[in-house]
């Protein structure tokens, strides 16, 4: 029998990115019925699919788990509550399905017996009865050989398939994630505040499918809301595939600013000149932000409170871990504190943000080339990860310029994406000359690519962005294709 299958899900069976599956589909090479897959279509375009033997799945799930700076990850199973639900609605199923299967045994065996009764040539009555036993015999003696409609049942029993709408982008509920958890982690811009069930702002409306409240919920929806379908994304998980009605914010304008209160973590040297701050976000107040962007940070002290705006360096779907990768500079009061060992781990910092439109944007084109310089890797880092949590870019391209000994402070996390990803190509290079090292990587990366199907993000200083730039627009790159910001 054929089934249809989510993108996601078909991406998730045959071992390839979502990203990969919606070129093939924009290319007219896989079909695509409202929005769903066929499983023979999806054999017919990967006849060599083995599921339990899929590399890349495995690659850019290994990736994201080492790339989002979580200390703790714990992968567990869904709850015996939530795993006995989905396997009774699977039962279910299973049990319509054996019941049409023996209407269909009892119809054929009374045509069969009807044959052989009513008078008829002997040829006409032997033909078709010997066609309807050796039918029946091979579809109640045979077993399905089509491993995708297996793997498609079990996955609904460790994970849920969500859709939102109208925006269509979906992603997979695993474990015990509530939907906002798992959204959040795929990359998608839903709208949240407190995360703990105590500010109503990650409310969405159930169109189709059933869910459970795994989160205690001091905010309370209205009767009407409730009749509508209405309900908190973080306190509840699906119980099988979902279908939900909310906004998701596509730009920074669509990001409020916030103000929280964040405890120091951890402060650890990168290198000489450079220093990871690691701030945490309490769990009623996280900070949502779009890859890219920056925060304001801010130190009180007696003689006056200092601040700097940084850019963020992880990624958002991990949004009470908040990194900022430092250089020193005298320039810079607050940066001088941390390197000075005035600020340590356990004490409180003013955080002000989001700032800044160095994101991602919507369509991205397949290729996405990353040009940094020094610490300009923090916002760039942000948005990698991003774009391998959203599966928004099928090819990665990263040039990094160093223009001081300790440039390349993460260097082997770089080379750690290249080993396991294979669409992903990273350049080191080192001048202490930064203009003239972005125009030599900026045409470098110009012509080991098709520009057309690629966006460039330039991060670091002034001096770099501007040649980097230049470059690029002179070598034919469209100036709608580039983004750029100074650290």
């Amino acid at each position: 029998m054929s089934r249809a299958l989510t993108v996601s899900r078909a991406a998730q069976l045959v071992g390839v990115s979502r990203a990969v599956l919606q070129r093939m589909i924009r290319a007219g090479e896989l079909a695509q019925s409202e929005g769903l897959l066929d499983i023979d279509e999806l054999l017919r375009a990967f006849p060599d699919a083995r599921v339990e033997e899929s590399g890349i799945l495995e690659k850019v799930v290994r990736i994201r788990e080492e790339a989002f700076g979580r200390r703790v990850r714990e992968h567990v199973l869904p709850s015996p509550e939530l795993l006995s639900q989905r396997l009774f609605a699977q039962s279910q199923e299973l049990a319509e399905m054996r019941r049409h299967l023996q209407a269909y045994h009892a119809l054929v065996a009374a045509t069969i017996e009807r044959l052989a009764r009513r008078p008829a040539p002997p040829d006409l009555a032997g033909e078709a009865r010997e066609m309807l036993e050796r039918g029946l015999a091979q579809v109640l003696g045979s077993e399905s050989d089509n491993r995708l409609d297996a793997m498609t049942d079990m996955l609904k029993v460790v994970s849920a398939n969500v859709v939102v709408r109208p925006s269509g982008r979906e992603f997979l509920v695993q474990g015990n994630d509530s939907i906002l958890q798992a959204g959040l982690k795929a990359g998608l811009g839903l709208n949240y505040g407190c995360a703990g069930g105590n500010c109503g702002l990650c409310k969405a409306r159930v169109v189709s499918g059933e869910t459970r409240q795994i989160l205690h919920s001091d905010y309370s929806l209205s009767a009407a809301e409730r009749a509508q379908g209405y309900l908190l994304l973080c306190a509840h998980t699906a119980v099988g595939d979902l279908v939900i009605e909310t906004l998701e914010a596509g730009s920074p304008a669509d990001i409020p600013e916030q103000e929280l209160v964040a405890r120091v973590r951890a402060i650890q040297p990168l290198g000489p000149n450079t220093m990871l701050l690691h701030l945490q976000a309490p769990r009623s107040a996280r900070l949502r932000f779009l890859a890219g962007q920056g925060a304001t940070v801010g130190l009180a002290q007696p003689g006056g409170d200092l601040q700097a705006t940084w850019p963020i360096a992880s990624c958002p779907c991990d949004d009470r871990n908040l990194h900022f990768h430092v250089a020193r500079d005298p320039a810079d009061a607050l940066a001088e504190q941390l390197f000075a060992g005035a600020v340590k781990s356990g004490d409180t910092l003013g955080v002000r943000g989001p700032s800044g439109d160095f994101v991602l944007g919507a369509d991205m084109p397949p290729r996405a080339v990353f040009l940094a310089c020094d610490t300009g890797f923090g916002p760039i880092k942000s948005l990698i990860e991003h774009a391998m949590a959203a599966e928004a870019v099928e090819r990665f391209s990263l040039y990094w310029l160093a223009s001081r000994p300790d440039g390349h402070y993460l260097g082997n996390q770089c080379q750690a994406w290249t080993d396991a990803f294979d669409e992903f190509d990273y350049d080191a290079a080192s001048d202490d000359d930064v203009a003239r090292g972005a125009s030599l990587l900026a045409k470098r990366a110009f012509d080991e690519g098709d520009c057309g199907a690629s966006r460039y993000f330039i991060a670091g200083p002034q001096a770099f962005v501007d040649a980097a730039a230049r470059e690029l627009l002179e070598a034919g790159a469209p100036a709608e294709r580039l983004r750029a910001t100074t650290c």
